[in-house]
C-alpha cells in the first residue's frame, strides 16, 4: 500500500502561518501537533515542511537513517551567517571538523576544566552578592559567565577583553533567524538596518578570530585554536584557510556559550518562580559542599541539582528545532516523504508530548529523580541524537551544575516555606522579553 501524505493546513493558509511565526514560532509548532496530530505537512509559499513530533520519528531521522537526512531549512539558510562551521557543515566537512573538535571534549579532560568553571562560578556568585537591592540582567550575566568559561577551558585566553563579542552574536544570530523566517528571499545587499548590523557584527568576529588565532597558536598547545590552526594549514588557498578558521571559530564561540546561557538563564527564572525547589537546590548543595567550591567528583552527589537542570532542558531545550532535509524517499511513521523534502523534529513539542510527560507543562524536577522505565529514550532529546547529538554536551552540564549550585548556596532566598523571611531581597533577577535565541546541535 502507498504511504500517504500527512495532513495539514492548504498552502493558501501559508501568509497567515508566516505571520504567526514571526510572532511566536513556538506556538505555532504546538498548535500544529495539537490540531493535526504527531505529523503534519505545513506548506509554506514554494517549499512544504513535514512536522514529525513522536520519539519514534525522531529515532528514525536521527539516528537510525541519520545517513539519509542531512542539514534542513534554518540550518542551510543560517549558513549566509554563519559560514560553514561545524553547526552547519555536512558530509566530509562535517566529518572532518568533529574528528578535530571531539577530542578536547573527552572526560579525561573533564576534571582539568572543573577547577576553572568552579572558580569562575565562586566570582559570579560573589559579585551578585554584592548586587543586594540592584536588578540584574541574568541573561546578560549568564551569557558574560559561559563566554569567560569558553575562553578559558576551550581556547586558553580571556574573552573578557572583547568588550564587543555579545552584540556580534546577538546581530548574528538575527541575521540568522530573519534568514529561516524569510527563506533567504532578501537579497544580502538590500541596505536593511539588520544587514548592516549583520556586516558590521561578522567585521567584529574576524577581528576577534585574527587575534586569538596570533595570540593563541602555539606549537606545544593542545587547545581548540591550535588545533584548527593545524587542520587549516592543509588548505592550499590562504583564503580558504582563514574564511574556514573564521567559520569555525564563530561557531564555536556561538554554539559553546549560548546553549547553556539559555539553560542556566531558565533555571533561575524557573527557580524564581518556584522558591521550594530553589531551597531544595540549596539544601543538597550546603549537605553535599557545605562551604568548599565543587570538584569534578561532586557530579555525582548533586542529584536534585542535575534533575532541576534536565527539567529546565525539557521546558525550555537548549536546541529547540531540529531541521533536516531527505536525500532519498522514505516513509516516516506510515507517512511518505519525498527526496529533497524538509523535515522538522521539534524537542520543544516533543519534550511537552502528553503522551509520555504527565501534566507537561508543569515544572518538577522529581521526573528525573525516578526511574525513566516506559518512556522512550527519544521523547526526551535536549542536546540532538544520532550521530550530530552536541559534542560539548558533557562540559556544558557540568558548568550548568557548577554555577546553579554555587550562586544558589550563595543567595539568600525568599518565600522559602519554614525560614525566616529574608527583610530584603539579595537582587531582583531580570530575565529579558521573549524566548531566549537558541541554536541547534554541533
Amino acid at each position: 500500500m502507498t504511504a500517504a501524505l500527512a495532513p495539514g493546513p492548504p498552502r493558501r493558509a501559508t501568509l497567515a502561518v508566516l505571520a504567526k511565526m514571526a510572532r511566536n514560532r513556538l506556538s505555532v509548532m504546538s498548535s500544529m501537533s495539537a490540531h493535526y496530530g504527531d505529523v503534519v505537512r505545513l506548506p509554506l509559499g514554494p517549499k512544504t515542511l513535514n512536522y514529525f513530533n513522536h520519539p519514534d520519528h525522531a529515532k528514525h531521522v536521527l539516528a537510525d537513517h541519520a545517513a539519509n537526512y542531512v542539514k534542513g531549512i534554518g540550518l542551510t539558510h543560517a549558513r549566509r551567517a554563519l559560514g560553514d562551521g561545524l553547526l552547519t557543515s555536512d558530509g566530509e566537512l562535517w566529518r572532518k571538523q568533529r574528528k578535530v573538535i571531539q577530542p578536547v571534549f573527552q572526560a579525561k579532560r573533564m576534571a582539568r576544566y572543573a577547577g576553572v568553571i568552579a572558580r569562575e562560578a565562586e566570582d559570579m556568585a560573589a559579585r551578585l552578592g554584592s548586587a543586594r537591592g540592584q536588578t540584574v540582567d541574568v541573561r546578560a550575566e549568564m551569557t558574560d559567565l559561559t563566554l569567560r568559561v569558553l575562553g578559558r577551558v576551550l581556547l586558553d585566553a580571556d574573552l573578557s577583553e572583547f568588550h564587543t563579542l555579545g552584540a556580534s552574536f546577538e546581530a548574528v544570530q538575527d541575521q540568522a533567524m530573519f534568514e529561516m523566517m524569510s527563506l533567504s528571499a532578501v537579497p544580502t545587499w538590500v541596505p536593511l538596518g539588520r544587514q548592516l548590523r549583520f556586516r558590521r557584527a561578522r567585521a567584529d568576529l574576524q577581528r576577534v578570530v585574527d587575534q586569538l588565532v596570533a595570540d593563541g597558536a602555539r606549537a606545544d598547545s593542545d587547545d581548540v585554536v591550535s588545533r584548527l590552526v593545524e587542520s587549516t594549514r592543509a588548505e592550499t588557498d590562504p583564503a580558504v584557510g582563514r574564511r574556514r578558521m573564521r567559520d569555525e571559530l564563530v561557531t564555536l564561540l556561538l554554539a559553546g556559550h549560548e546553549t547553556t546561557a539559555s539553560t542556566l538563564s531558565w533555571a533561575f527564572h524557573l527557580l524564581d518562580r518556584h522558591p521550594h525547589v530553589a531551597a531544595a537546590v540549596h539544601d543538597e548543595v550546603v549537605g553535599a559542599l557545605g562551604d568548599r567550591m565543587p570538584v569534578f567528583e561532586d557530579l555525582h552527589v548533586l542529584p536534585y541539582t542535575s534533575a532541576v537542570l534536565q527539567e529546565v532542558m525539557r521546558l525550555y531545550p537548549p536546541v529547540w528545532i531540529l531541521p533536516r532535509q531527505a536525500r532519498e524517499s522514505d516513509v516516516i511513521g506510515g507517512y511518505r516523504v519525498e527526496a529533497g523534502a524538509d523535515v522538522l523534529i521539534c524537542p520543544y513539542t516533543l519534550h511537552r508530548h502528553p503522551a509520555f510527560w504527565a501534566d507537561p507543562e508543569r515544572f518538577d524536577p522529581g521526573r528525573f529523580m525516578g526511574d525513566a522505565a516506559g518512556r522512550p529514550t527519544y521523547a526526551y532529546i535536549p542536546f540532538g541524537a544520532g550521530p550530530r547529538y552536541c559534542v560539548g554536551n558533557h562540559l556544558g552540564m557540568m558548568e550548568a551544575t557548577f554555577v546553579l549550585a554555587t550562586v544558589t548556596r550563595a543567595l539568600k532566598l525568599t518565600g522559602v516555606p519554614g525560614r525566616a523571611a529574608v527583610p530584603e531581597p539579595m537582587l531582583t533577577l531580570r530575565m529579558r522579553d521573549g524566548l531566549p535565541m537558541t541554536v541547534s546541535s554541533w
